[in-house]
């Protein structure tokens, strides 16, 4: 008896010491105030086997990041950082024994295609200016149709260091001086705006912010199962 009580205090004390809570990469204004534009700092956030994939927006700009379940051939990825919605004893034990990758901090989205990794959302404000995540050059720029409207573009580059995979960006307004053919750099390289799609897409990062959970989506695929153009 006497160690179950000594076990929970050490467990009330352990959470009272290291917190429930999450760092979060923005701060301060929520993402409605935050001004567009801005290069992001390199920093990976995400990566398919070798290749890694930059944050496409600046950091002051991310609302939060998720990741869930693409559908078709897209990779699984690996997550940079240490999950936030995480179960109680996995949270503690990431505080206590897991030394934390960086400031970022990932959530598994729920959806009708269940949970998984082969999508990451990078939420930020409508009108956030979204920049090349790897080194490559833009093979395709589609139409993305939501319920049988187009709301921006698909963009697709081929990663110079991986030639066999395509990146591809969803929820953005391509910017009207890239084309196919374009070489982009990483953290470099603007190639669109994020699109407002809260109205006709529902958006589950909204749970982990402050705002209709807009964001940016990217997804890796072998690049023989994609129709570029």
């Amino acid at each position: 008896m006497t160690a179950l009580v000594s076990a929970v205090l050490l467990l009330t004390l352990l959470l009272t010491a290291f917190g429930s809570g999450s760092i979060q990469l923005a701060s301060g204004p929520i993402a409605s105030d935050i001004l567009a534009g801005g290069r992001p700092e390199p920093q990976v956030v995400a990566s398919a086997d070798s290749l890694g994939l930059q944050l496409p927006v600046a950091q002051s700009a991310v609302t939060a990041i998720g990741y869930h379940r693409a559908g078709g051939s897209a990779l699984s990825l690996d997550p940079i950082g240490h999950q936030g919605n995480a179960g109680l004893l996995s949270r503690l034990w990431q505080r206590v024994a897991g030394p934390r990758a960086g400031r970022l901090v990932w959530y598994q989205l729920s959806g009708s295609r269940g949970p998984g990794t082969s999508a990451v959302d990078i939420g930020a404000a409508p009108g956030t200016d979204v920049y090349a995540p790897v080194d490559g050059t833009v093979v395709g720029i589609s139409d993305y149709v939501i319920s049988n409207r187009v709301q921006g573009a698909r963009i697709d580059i081929r990663p110079q260091s991986a030639p066999s995979v395509v990146v591809s960006l969803i929820h953005l307004r391509p910017d009207p001086s890239l084309t196919v053919g374009s070489a982009v750099a990483a953290s470099r390289s603007k190639i669109g705006v994020v699109l407002e799609l809260s109205k006709v897409e529902s958006q589950a990062l909204a749970r982990y912010t402050q705002d209709a959970g807009n964001n940016v989506s990217l997804e890796v695929r072998p690049a023989s199962t994609l129709s570029l153009r």
